[in-house]
């Protein structure tokens, strides 16, 4: 079936026992692992990654491996990231199976109204999907109330905003601060703790959300000795999912903008549509990007931080490592753009 915003939160802390699979998809894939995370918190179960690509060569293994009793015991999510048309006919077999033991969560980013997986999901009753858009202005604020009550912090509106904009209102680096703010605290959902501006300022992220889009936007200029010399400052510490979302975020703005050029729109035209909405001190580079870049390498370079995205989340190695080698690749490509 088919979730509503006002609903979604409902259904994965109160996980129900008939629903087997859980599809989030849309834009903002971090809301999309968030609300995963919290059918797992409320089950108490652990993370089990399959790989769609298996799924495509025996569709049949899904609905075996939801149906199997975990080795130790625990309860178990399965987890699909990403989900593509690949698992199609193994979510069918999930759904036509008797019972099932485990749930299955899908990531699955953007899909078309014509895809088979969300019709899939829409039309079963032991399915839930749910389309995750990053949000702004007050739901912006919420989302940061109600993600910092989850650690036992009680947040006041004006910081919820402040939290919200330095991260770019993604709920995964939302998520990933509060924690922060909560073990400073010693607050908990048992023992909740008022949230001051001193504790923001005092745990804060070492990398101020305003140097982020510097390093995406060094990256797609091809500006390679700059980038390099940022990149050596980084801190260890630092993390690459935020510099990732700052890439994704100005490819967002691009992307349309570059289409538009090319259905025949003038530049100054397309320029001038940006409004307030561009900063105005950004203008020479955006209007720079869009002549480096066309629509079609603006769209590998998204397909690339998809996977970059899904590479820092998943792998062992640092992030600073797996971010530089990437970035400056970017860098590279651009350059040959000229």
């Amino acid at each position: 079936m088919k979730a509503s915003k006002a609903g979604i939160g409902r259904s994965v802390d109160q996980p129900s026992p008939q629903v087997r699979f859980y599809l989030f998809h849309g834009p903002d894939d971090a809301q999309s692992r968030a609300l995963g995370e919290r059918v797992m918190q409320a089950l108490g179960a652990s993370r089990f990654i399959v790989n769609a690509g298996a799924i495509k060569s025996d569709p049949a293994a899904l609905a075996d491996e939801a149906g199997a009793m975990s080795l130790f015991g625990g309860r178990r999510v399965l987890w699909i990231e990403p989900a593509t048309k690949d698992i199609e006919e193994g979510v069918a077999a999930l759904l036509e199976a008797p019972e099932t033991e485990s749930p299955v969560v899908a990531i699955a980013g953007v899909l078309p109204r014509t895809s088979a997986l969300l019709k899939l999901a829409e039309a079963s009753s032991q399915a839930i999907a749910f389309a995750a858009y990053a949000p702004e202005g007050a739901d912006a604020e919420r989302m940061v109330i109600e993600v910092g009550r989850r650690f036992g912090l009680k947040i006041a509106p004006p910081l919820a905003a402040l939290i919200a904009e330095s991260c770019g209102n993604d709920q995964g680096i939302v998520a990933q601060e509060l924690q922060k703010f909560a073990l400073y605290l010693d607050a908990s959902p048992q023992s909740p703790k008022e949230l001051e501006r001193e504790a923001v300022d005092v745990v804060g992220a070492e990398l101020v959300e305003g140097d982020l889009p510097r390093l995406a936007d060094l990256a797609l200029a091809g500006e390679l000795a700059e980038l390099a010399d940022e990149l050596t400052r980084l801190p260890q510490s630092a993390e690459g999912i935020p510099i990732v979302r700052a890439l994704q975020r100005r490819l967002l703005m691009l992307a349309p903008a570059r289409a538009r050029i090319e259905r025949g729109d003038s530049p100054d035209g397309v320029m001038a549509s940006f409004g307030k909405s561009l900063f105005w001190k950004d203008k020479a580079l955006v209007e720079k990007l869009l002549r480096r870049w066309d629509a079609k390498g603006l769209a590998r370079v998204a397909e690339r931080a998809g996977r970059l995205e899904r590479e820092l989340i998943f792998s062992p190695a640092p992030d600073r490592e797996v971010l530089g080698e990437e970035l400056l690749s970017i860098a590279r490509a651009a350059r040959g753009r000229r």
